[in-house]
């Protein structure tokens, strides 16, 4: 049977786990949710042969209802071409990264459009609404459910800052893309974006 089906029992059972430890007044079931969650963590480090610790940091953390954390990126095309920053491992991605309390979606692309690439710009479209274990992690092991979030943005200008995420910026073309981060972002992805900018009546993907 495939890998990815016991990572999805193990995170269907995690979030049964953590749902029912929120709502829970019972001790004897709260105890019964532990242990389940506890089962679905050394699932997921059987499969993945991660320590254990390590996938319970991650895996077994949270508090409350548990929902998808959101990843947002910017795409910035301008004279044709894409903006991508150089992330510490040599490879390439959108800028983006986890969306911060307090802020929009859109101001969550802004935001890490300036500190990544330091650049300034203005989300102006809807690329797509994607999950990360559908369309990036397959094959990966990730404890995480996770949503992806691409905006369309303006470019209105900025400068590279030396940052401690990435190490550089570039432009490219759709025929001449760096190697990408693939967890971040795919080329199927990074092409929707030059569809979005090059189609008025594109309309935003999903799923």
């Amino acid at each position: 049977m495939p890998k990815d089906i016991y990572i999805k029992w193990a995170r269907e059972l995690q979030s049964l786990a953590q749902a029912g430890l929120h709502y829970s007044k019972d001790k004897f079931d709260i105890e019964r949710f532990e242990r389940i969650r506890d089962i679905s963590a050394e699932m997921l480090s059987e499969i993945s042969s991660t320590p254990l610790e390590k996938v319970k940091d991650i895996f077994c953390c949270e508090k409350g209802y548990q929902t998808p954390k959101v990843d947002v990126r910017a795409a910035i095309i301008h004279d044709g071409k894409i903006l991508l920053v150089k992330e510490n491992n040599g490879l390439w991605s959108l800028p983006g990264g986890w969306a911060d309390v307090g802020l929009s979606a859109g101001e969550n692309a802004a935001k890490e459009a300036m500190e990544e690439a330091g650049a300034i710009v203005e989300p102006m479209r809807l690329v797509a609404l994607l999950d990360w274990q559908k369309n990036n992690g397959l094959g990966m092991v990730s404890a995480l459910s996770v949503y992806k979030i691409f905006f369309l943005c303006s470019y209105l200008g900025g400068e590279f800052k030396e940052n401690i995420e990435t190490s550089e910026t570039g432009w490219f073309s759709p025929d001449s893309l760096p190697s990408l981060c693939q967890e971040k972002n795919n080329e199927e992805q990074i092409m929707l974006c030059f569809e979005a900018y090059n189609n008025e009546n594109f309309t935003c993907r999903f799923d």
